[in-house]
């Protein structure tokens, strides 16, 4: 996954955490504006959480940084 992807994820999840505390949870669309304006982005999002790590369409905010910082 790309830097620029890893960053953004971890900038949602702690924001997210921060506003509704630790057992948020998201899908992989909540680090995109509604517009799909980087289709190959959005798709490599969704193969890392599909396809690499089998996740629900909702996961823990505080998972799924965790994912990101290991890789």
């Amino acid at each position: 996954m790309r830097e620029s992807l890893k960053r953004k994820i971890i900038q949602v999840c702690d924001k997210k955490i921060s506003a509704k505390g630790a057992n948020v949870g998201l899908s992989f669309y909540a680090f995109f504006a509604n517009k799909n304006d980087d289709p190959a982005l959005l798709m490599e999002a969704a193969q890392w959480w599909i396809m690499t790590h089998k996740l629900d369409h909702f996961e823990k905010a505080v998972k799924i940084k965790e994912l990101v910082q290991a890789s």
